[in-house]
């Protein structure tokens, strides 16, 4: 098995902190300055980025240094790894030195980060939000004006998410089959079983976030857009329309054509027009959102592009074209079968699937402790070599998508949030897609699913390990401390 020819790997790697002494959940302070001279030190060169005078992230060639919601989850974006530089491995080299540099950072300030995919005692309450969260411009859309309950995320939960490219024309497929199969993803990487200090039924607390985040939203969709829908998609045309059809309403687009995502001055779309409607129109009445001032937005063709991250299902289609799309040219596109597929060839698309389902992991001494050393190296990298051999492997893959079904699969999200590998079911699903995924691997990236193996073999993961820790230390008044500083993170 070889790779495509120009087939890249990416990955966004979340990791939560907490202070060493008592383990509390620790907003970084200072962490980026010193991360800076740590990688000038090496010969890079940060560029670093700020928001209203504080430091949020930096820039170097290798990726992204940075925060996801709040000051206590930090989040990094490595830049694509093609094949021909090493891929996984060489991938795994970066992840590995950049979890070296996050802990040299984090040891002024006493901090550590976490083997964990959501901080195990950590407040949500409105007070901390407001303290820990990081202030961009988006949120105040999301929390002021979608009303989304954005806090329930301010417990650094954190996903191991991998970026494998795709071409256009399997796209759609490709997602399919990331998303089917996302319960065994699910339970294999589970590593969320305690919230707010308490023990909460599931194994996968994390993905519980975002039914609680978007069930009271202003709008309806917003809900919608974040379960599976009944049926595969059958191409990117029908993907959009889930997306961007009736029963959705817009995010808030860019007031300026050459302002990005995250853009500080949009507009509202007034009476929460759904994407595909304010497409259709001539112009739409909105208000600014730096002014409140009322104004008409003309539709364009890079309102397509730029609205791609409106749902929250566990894997993601996203892109970056070479150039925007004419409007009446992406209107008949969407209308015909395989049209935004050749459309976008045209336009030079550039897309990779982001996985959202593997909760956080990486190497700690418990897990050294039980499954070895060279087991405890692979955990980092293993979701992104899963998704890897399936996407290689299309074809059978496809093949156990249709054999277990898909309104089934998506009942057995829940499972796998609830219970991970204890479920039968859900076990049973995982050793199918790991053989697959092994099937889409050459013989020198096999090693890379190690403890995806181990996971099965063992019907353990990392929630299994972190309750016994819990449950052990019961009677321990420096509970969350010990637990924190056995879940502390070795790089590997």
């Amino acid at each position: 098995m070889s790779a495509p020819a120009g087939q890249t790997l990416g990955l966004e790697m979340e990791m939560a902190v907490a202070r060493r002494d008592d383990g509390a959940s620790h907003p970084v302070d200072g962490y980026f300055a010193r991360l800076a001279r740590i990688k000038a030190g090496r010969g890079e060169a940060p560029d670093m980025a700020r928001i209203d005078g504080r430091d949020v992230g930096l820039s170097v060639a290798a990726g992204e240094s940075g925060l996801d919601n709040g000051f206590n989850l930090l989040e990094t974006a490595f830049a694509p790894v093609a094949a021909a530089e090493g891929g996984l491995a060489e991938l795994a080299r970066r992840a590995r030195r950049e979890l070296e540099d996050a802990q040299l950072a984090l040891e002024a300030e006493g901090a550590t980060v976490l083997n964990v995919s959501e901080h195990p005692a950590c407040t949500l309450d409105p007070g901390w939000y407001a303290r820990v969260q990081v202030p961009r411009p988006i949120y105040r859309e999301l929390v002021g004006h979608r009303e989304w309950l954005h806090r329930v995320g301010i417990d650094a939960k954190a996903q191991n998410s991998p970026c494998t490219s795709v071409d256009v024309r399997q796209a759609a497929r490709a997602l399919n089959v990331v998303l089917g199969l996302a319960p065994a993803s699910v339970a294999l990487f589970a590593n969320s079983p305690l919230e707010s200090g308490r023990v909460t039924g599931f194994k996968e607390n994390r993905l519980t976030v975002w039914d609680r985040m978007f069930r009271y939203s202003r709008y309806a969709g917003d809900h919608r857009l974040q379960r599976l829908p009944e049926r595969p998609f059958a191409d990117l045309g029908d993907y959009f329309r889930w997306m961007f059809g009736p029963g959705t309403a817009s995010r808030c687009l860019p007031l300026a054509a050459e302002d990005g995502y995250k853009s500080a001055v949009g507009v509202y779309l007034q009476g929460g027009p759904s994407l595909s409607r304010f497409l259709a129109s001539d112009g739409w009445p909105g208000l600014r959102t730096d002014t409140g001032g009322q104004v008409t937005i003309v539709p364009r063709g890079g309102h397509f592009e730029y609205s791609q991250f409106a749902h929250f299902l566990d894997a993601r289609w996203r892109y970056r074209l070479a150039e925007p799309p004419a409007l009446d040219e992406l209107r008949a596109a969407w209308q015909r079968p395989g049209g935004i597929e050749d459309l976008y060839l045209r336009l030079g698309a550039a897309g990779y699937i982001e996985g959202r389902a593997p909760g956080a992991g990486f190497a700690d001494a418990q897990l050294v402790e039980e499954a070895g050393r060279a087991v405890a190296a692979t955990i980092v990298m293993a979701p992104s070599a899963l998704q890897l051999g399936l996407m290689r492997n299309l074809g059978e893959a496809e093949a156990l998508l249709r054999e277990w079904g898909w309104l089934r699969l998506r009942d057995l999200r829940a499972e796998a949030m609830r219970h991970a590998l204890d479920h039968d079911a859900v076990w049973a699903l995982a050793r199918d897609t790991l053989a697959v995924a092994e099937g889409g691997l050459a013989d020198g990236e096999r090693h890379w699913l190690d403890y995806a193996r181990y996971a099965v073999d063992t019907r353990s993961t990392g929630a299994d390990r972190l309750l016994r820790l819990w449950r052990e230390r019961e009677d321990d008044p420096d509970r969350l401390g010990a637990v924190c500083r056995a879940r502390a993170v070795i790089p590997l």
